[in-house]
């Protein structure tokens, strides 16, 4: 049965996001102290965190940050802090998902099991190849010929959707898709901040025109 791992100050959501959890057959632990938050998840071995981002005496993206650094599980981040900048920064600093309080309980559910399809699918496929370019999917890296460079949470999902409809447009729609399961919640500055970044980090081992843009089209590799 798959772990959620809540990180919520409120006892009252706290309790309510376990039932919910619990009664949609998923198992559900949570921390009730916040000074070891990222310590405590390890040591949970959870296979999805929900995380809040306005916690006592720390911040939700410090700790997403602190988290995507030592571990890959898929963090979702559930907060009332709903500015544009709130989740970009939530995103740029490692999280999968984005959802605002209130939620609602079915989407939740449903965002969560989208998460765990997505990390099954990406730890059964454990390398890809394209064109000189070699994707190692179980320790984030890209490589080609004898140079290679560690690729963030987002730019190793590009380049894996890409590499895997090599030969085809990929629409902008489809990333963000992707990426966070719904484009709802992701403006298109925000994809193409992640594709600049992505290209910049394969011209580090001399990997340059790798991705090709189909004005108003997508992406293609």
């Amino acid at each position: 049965m798959p772990l959620v791992y809540v990180v919520e100050d409120d006892a009252a959501i706290r309790g309510e996001l376990i039932e919910v959890l619990e009664r949609n057959g998923l198992e559900a632990a949570a921390c009730e102290t916040f000074d070891h938050v990222v310590e405590d998840i390890q040591a949970a071995h959870p296979d999805v965190v929900l995380l809040d981002l306005t916690l006592p005496g720390t911040d939700g993206q410090f700790i997403c940050r602190e988290l995507r650094s030592v571990s890959e599980v898929p963090i979702m981040v559930l907060t009332s802090r709903v500015t544009e900048i709130d989740e970009v920064l939530s995103m740029n600093m490692g999280a999968d998902d984005f959802i605002p309080k209130p939620y609602r309980a079915r989407v939740l559910v449903a965002r969560i099991q989208a998460l765990l399809r997505r990390a099954a699918g990406v730890s059964e496929r454990k390398q890809l190849e394209h064109n000189g370019l070699t994707l190692d999917l179980s320790r984030s890296t890209a490589s080609a010929g004898n140079k290679q460079v560690e690729l963030t949470k987002n730019e190793m999902r590009i380049l894996a959707l890409l590499i895997s409809r090599a030969g085809t447009i990929v629409s902008r729609e489809a990333i963000m898709r992707d990426l966070w399961d719904s484009d709802a919640f992701v403006d298109d500055n925000t994809l193409t901040v992640n594709i600049n970044r992505l290209r910049s980090t394969l011209e580090k081992i001399g990997v340059t025109g790798y991705l090709t843009t189909h004005r108003g089209r997508g992406y293609s590799v």
